[in-house]
């Protein structure tokens, strides 16, 4: 996106001067031709969690306890609820006997095996029954840890579904999640906007009345079905509420000749055409112009009007067309 056209007028300003003549103290600015203008305009877009997920637990079971509730902020590794582990805890120090049995066994029956006091085959026997009793206590290990539900992420706890003693069957989701590190703008643009777009930049949005400057991060690959639209992607450095509207600014390039004027210097004519008087060889002539776009206190026009013509400010109020001022 290019810049907004008030600073392109700055220019404007500078050609601005005051003329004195005889009988008449006029202000003109003398216009320059370009050859294309910026509008401003802001596209609405709703403001979302960049993370947000329902979780639920691997295995079934017993909800023995939920630490958080609706509003509640945590962080990341956190525990957030538990299930009745008293089984797996049982199962857990049975295979951990086992192993250590097994390892023990298996020791003893390297040293026989040095000394020629068994086979090969009662060593091989020895060392598989030890890696079937390691392999069910890390299996026991990790039912245990399935039966804590960890936060996955820094964030604020946005429903709570089940309560203590519910009775889950797995997948079912115990709690809401919302990321708080940072949010996503979802933006809908025209199609001929968005490949103005550069993804890495950033851009301007307004939100609770205050600027703020959002990255864009990706598009939609895809027109949403029936419009000429896609959805664009702004992540912001910091959390703010999720649900807000936050508008998007941009300055687009219009390609289209034509002179900017301030408002005051045009006069309504007729069939939504306008009047602008310059001065000719110290004579007033009247222009008829169209409108293209206006903004504030300016209007970009096109029409009789040429490069370099001195605009008379104030339009019909001072002067007349056809009269002829001379300078003192």
């Amino acid at each position: 996106m290019k810049i907004f056209f008030k600073d392109s007028l700055l220019s404007l300003f500078l050609l601005q001067s005051t003329f004195v003549f005889a009988n008449s103290n006029l202000e003109v600015l003398e216009v320059q031709k370009q050859s294309k203008y910026q509008i401003n305009k802001e596209f609405p877009g709703i403001l979302l969690p960049y993370e947000q997920s329902k979780l639920a637990f691997q295995i079934p079971g017993r909800l023995e306890l939920v630490y958080v509730d609706i509003g509640d902020k945590v962080s990341k590794g956190q525990v957030l609820a538990e299930l009745d582990n008293s089984e797996i805890t049982a199962q857990l120090n049975q295979a951990k006997a086992s192993y250590n049995l097994s390892s023990q066994i298996l020791s003893r029956f390297k040293d026989l095996r040095e000394k020629g006091h068994i086979s090969i085959q009662d060593l091989d026997k020895a060392q598989s029954d030890y890696q079937a009793s390691k392999a069910m206590k890390e299996f026991y290990e990790v039912k245990l840890n399935q039966t804590k539900l960890i936060a996955p992420f820094n964030g604020i706890i946005q429903e709570r579904f089940y309560d203590t003693g519910s009775v889950i069957s797995g997948a079912m989701p115990i709690l809401e999640i919302l990321g708080t590190d940072y949010v996503e703008a979802h933006v809908t643009i025209p199609l001929n906007v968005s490949n103005d777009l550069i993804v890495g930049n950033r851009y301007s949005f307004t939100l609770n009345d205050n600027n703020v400057e959002a990255r864009f991060t990706r598009i939609s690959p895809m027109s949403k079905s029936g419009t000429e639209s896609k959805l664009a992607i702004f992540t912001f450095d910091n959390f703010y509420t999720p649900g807000v509207i936050a508008n998007l600014k941009l300055s687009i390039e219009q390609f289209k000749r034509g002179v900017w004027v301030p408002f005051k210097s045009l006069s309504q004519s007729d069939q939504g055409l306008w009047t602008i008087y310059t001065l000719e060889n110290n004579k007033v002539v009247r222009d008829i112009v169209e409108i293209i776009y206006f903004e504030d206190e300016y209007a970009f026009i096109d029409g009789t009007i040429q490069n370099g013509d001195l605009v008379i400010l104030g339009g019909a109020s001072k002067i007349v067309a056809g009269k002829v001022i001379n300078s003192q």
